[in-house]
């Protein structure tokens, strides 16, 4: 559901003020806006014409009056050379790119969007632009091109569209079939609307993205065409300068200095441009606040505010993600949960509902694009909302803990079980080496490994699930937290290991006074450990209670739902049934 219009206009940024929180793209814009910038006030700034020659200038150091980075062999003031040329560089990269992102995004746009038949023909004609030598097949041309660089930069926009082709029709595949395009289409919209407003502004990111790479390819092989001579000698580039420097490299070595230093200063910070927008476009750039990797925003009352009785306090909680309108989908709305020490907590609902971005959000783990649009996180009287990953990790593996799911996809196969346990725990206590064998062998052995020196040299798919579990448990104990989180700990294990999980944890609870989070959609789990219960859907917690409460006594439809849906009733541990004999002899 989205947010309300108050705090969607409040948590969503504007691209402009991203860009200008970025230090590399306001570095790199800076620089390419003062060149560029440069290049138009050529004609007031330039005190000499390109080509005017001096012969009593030739090889004129740094400094001569009237000639302030000195002059070329032939007697051309170098800094009007530079003028121009950045003017050269500029109208290369506008044609070069402005061609192919043309060609290419109108063609990736019909090719990916329409149907089969379409896209083989738009395949073929890309794939034979693909085939032809770009840098031979520009000088073949040079003939017709008459020289001018700029219809040979119109040429070579055409060879480098194959590549925005393929970007662009790939996401557009990719979006075609989503349910808002389905929508605009039944709603009456021509294809027209729907590929120019619910399509390409959705997959505009990457195109951004493209077009500063473009534009670097396109300045760098138009002066690489004029170092090599081709072209018209009377257009003023980087190339040529550099060319001319070069054949007088070693006496007025300089000059090929400034050509050389501008070109690469221009083409690299349009390569950093391009990725500093990668990262703000697509969302991977870090948040200045957030919880692990996800985003804070507060809420329009200011500060959240949590209760201060729990272990651990959730107060309030939203998690939202943007929408590709651009709006905030809320995934997590309202949520408070409050967990005591040594307390076990089940937080059930089906996949989907919201439990393990609940959790994530309380490890400091959720997604980069996560926002975190209201409410409050506090574990032991700290607030966690709004601490980077740095300040989170300290708690991370020490004061909390987690126990994944699917135990076998978290243990890397290239390292031994050992190995893997060893680099946990001396991370987490910073101990020996030696130190951390001997407390990983006596922790596998403490959850119930036969053979610990075994387990400990075998190599992950060596052992069994359920092993693997018990190690993955082993290693979140290891340092005595104070708060376990166990995200669905038994689905991937048959019904006998989970048994024999749910005991381990239970010890091992009642051991380390630790207190439990336990995600899980497993009501039966449910009742064998927790104390309490927190029943989520859609986001929202419908019901709390303790286990004995909701299971007697179920509020809402969705609680009862879900207790209907428990097949096997011997899977909720309860007193054994009594017989008759037995009740006879009952006092």
């Amino acid at each position: 559901m989205l947010v309300t219009l108050d705090n969607a206009a409040k948590a969503r940024t504007s691209t402009w003020r991203r860009i200008l929180r970025d230090p590399q793209a306001v570095v790199t814009l800076g620089l390419l806006a003062v060149i560029f910038l440069l290049g138009l006030l050529t004609p007031w700034l330039a005190p000499h014409g390109p080509n005017d020659a001096e012969l009593a200038m030739i090889n004129a150091p740094v400094g001569t009056p009237g000639y302030l980075l000195g002059a070329d062999e032939a007697g051309r003031d170098i800094l009007s050379r530079l003028l121009h040329s950045i003017n050269t560089a500029a109208v290369s990269a506008l044609i070069g790119a402005g061609v192919a992102l043309a060609v290419g995004v109108v063609a990736g746009l019909i090719g990916g969007y329409f149907g089969t038949v379409t896209r083989a023909t738009t395949e073929w004609l890309f794939n034979l632009v693909m085939t032809f030598p770009g840098i031979l097949l520009l000088i073949i041309l040079m003939p017709v091109t008459g020289g001018d660089y700029r219809f040979t930069m119109l040429i070579f926009g055409v060879l480098l569209s194959p590549g925005i082709y393929r970007i662009v029709r790939n996401l557009v595949l990719g979006v075609k079939n989503e349910l808002y395009v389905d929508a605009a289409r039944v709603s009456g919209l021509g294809n027209l609307r729907i590929l120019g407003r619910h399509v390409l502004f959705v997959i505009r990111g990457p195109i951004i993205i493209a077009a500063a790479f473009l534009a670097g390819s396109a300045i760098a092989v138009q002066s690489g065409l004029a170092f090599l001579g081709v072209g018209s000698l009377q257009i003023p580039s980087f190339g040529s300068m550099i060319s001319s420097g070069f054949r007088n490299l070693y006496i007025a070595p300089t000059q090929f200095l400034w050509p050389s230093l501008l070109l690469g200063i221009i083409t690299a910070s349009l390569v950093l441009l391009g990725n500093a927008l990668r990262d703000i476009l697509e969302g991977s750039m870090p948040k200045p606040a957030k919880v692990g990797r996800g985003q804070r925003v507060l809420d329009s009352a200011g500060e959240a505010t949590a209760a201060r009785t729990g272990l651990l306090e959730i107060s309030d909680l939203a998690i939202a993600y943007p929408g590709p309108s651009g709006g905030l989908n809320e995934v997590v709305r309202g949520v408070d949960l409050s967990i005591a020490r040594g307390q076990i907590v089940g937080l059930v609902g089906e996949s989907g509902s919201g439990k393990s971005q609940t959790a994530f959000a309380s490890l400091g783990v959720l997604p980069n694009e996560a926002v975190i649009t209201r409410g409050s996180i506090r574990f032991d009287g700290r607030e966690l909302v709004g601490l980077t990953d740095a300040q989170m990790r300290p708690l991370r593996g020490k004061q909390i803990a987690y126990i994944p799911q699917e135990p076998m996809s978290n243990l890397d196969p290239s390292y031994k079980v050992g190995a893997q346990l060893i680099e946990g725990v001396r991370s987490a206590l910073g101990v020996t080496r030696a130190e951390a064998t001997a407390r990983v062998l006596a922790l596998l052995e403490r959850v119930g490994i036969a053979d610990p020196q075994r387990t400990f040299d075998s190599y992950p798919h060596q052992i069994s699930g359920g092993m693997a579990q018990r190690v993955l448990i082993a290693g979140a104990v290891a340092s005595r937290p104070k708060l376990l989180i166990a995200d669905e700990p038994t689905t991937a294990l048959d019904v006998t290991v989970q048994a024999e999980i749910l005991d381990l944890l239970r010890d091992l609870q009642s051991e380390l006074d630790m207190a439990i989070l336990l995600v899980t959609h497993n009501f039966g789990v449910v009742a064998d450990l927790c104390d309490r219960i927190a029943v989520m859907q859609n986001g929202v917690i419908v019901e709390a209670g303790t286990a004995a409460e909701v299971f007697s006594h179920p509020t809402h439809e969705y609680t009862k739902m879900l207790l209907g849906a428990i097949l096997d009733e011997s899977a909720v541990r309860t007193d054994p049934p009594v017989t008759t004999s037995e009740e006879g002899n009952r006092p």
